[in-house]
């Protein structure tokens, strides 16, 4: 299987454009339109027409994109499914939310196996949008993660929350937090959003970070202000720090996200309850 003529097809649907697919695959443009080419020829229909304008589908190309996204999800399940896994029946690759991963991932691990023995695990921290595009084609089967992409073979769901705290060296009121000596969290569109509504000019702060370690280790070294996650606020109210309590925290959703065709799998349908119920029990 060229599994490459469906990884360029479905590339130039993004980009719209045979020069930039060609430097995001590395290869030429000549490699490009051959690719192409060769991909029409097995189908028997004309799947993208160029202009000006830039690249668009055909209606045959509409019509394939659907069965196009299936085939290289289900060829990289393949390819893993006959990957060396010892005795484990199934190899499962799991990607968690960085922050989430960084305090939970033993405990999920342990109950991952509890209720799956015959599986192997592969677990993968990593950020939502790069998680989104691994199981869109296919290189993890399960992810939890702050900000699901709407990818059309992605089935989403909400498993619950984290708060994230403000904390200070500073002082324990928000008038004590100084905009010089705030480091912003940046950790997902939506907790940007609601950091705007709560904190408004601090939003323009000189040090920023989207991972809850880092925005803790630069307090614990520069002093300041700063959200971090409740549990990161708890540890560290006391050793300098204080909770700035007129200010309230932001709350942010968690979701599972797996591809379509797993949704109604025992499997996936457990790793989901599990992290829905340990994310419960931690509140």
């Amino acid at each position: 299987m060229q599994i490459e003529l469906i990884d360029t097809f479905l590339d130039l649907i993004e980009t719209r454009s045979f020069h930039r697919t060609a430097e995001r695959l590395h290869v030429t443009q000549s490699t490009v339109s051959a690719r192409v080419q060769a991909l029409e020829a097995s189908v028997g229909a004309r799947l993208l027409v160029r202009s000006r304008a830039g690249t668009d589908l055909t209606t045959e190309g509409l019509k394939f994109e659907t069965h196009a996204r299936g085939l290289r999800h289900a060829w990289a399940e393949a390819q893993r499914a006959v990957q060396p896994s010892g005795t484990a029946a199934v190899s499962l690759r799991i990607g968690i939310q960085n922050d989430l991963a960084a305090g939970n991932i033993g405990d999920w691990v342990q109950n991952f196996r509890k209720a799956l023995p015959e599986c192997s695990f592969y677990i993968e921290p990593d950020y939502s949008a790069q998680m989104c595009k691994d199981l869109d084609r296919g290189a993890l089967d399960f992810a939890v993660l702050y900000s699901p992409q709407a990818l059309p073979d992605l089935h989403i769901e909400s498993v619950g929350e984290v708060k994230y705290r403000l904390i200070s060296s500073e002082g324990a009121r928000r008038a004590d937090v100084s905009t010089a000596r705030y480091i912003r969290g940046a950790y997902s569109a939506a907790f940007d959003e609601a950091h705007r509504q709560v904190m408004g000019q601090y939003g323009s702060a000189l040090l920023a970070s989207g991972q809850n370690a880092a925005v803790a280790g630069l307090l614990a070294v520069m002093g300041g202000s700063g959200f971090v996650l409740e549990e990161t606020a708890l540890r560290m109210v006391g050793a300098g720090f204080q909770a700035v309590t007129d200010v309230d925290p932001i709350r942010q959703p968690i979701f599972a996200v797996m591809h379509q065709r797993h949704r109604t799998s025992r499997m996936h349908r457990r790793l989901t309850s599990i992290v829905a119920r340990e994310i419960a029990g931690r509140r």
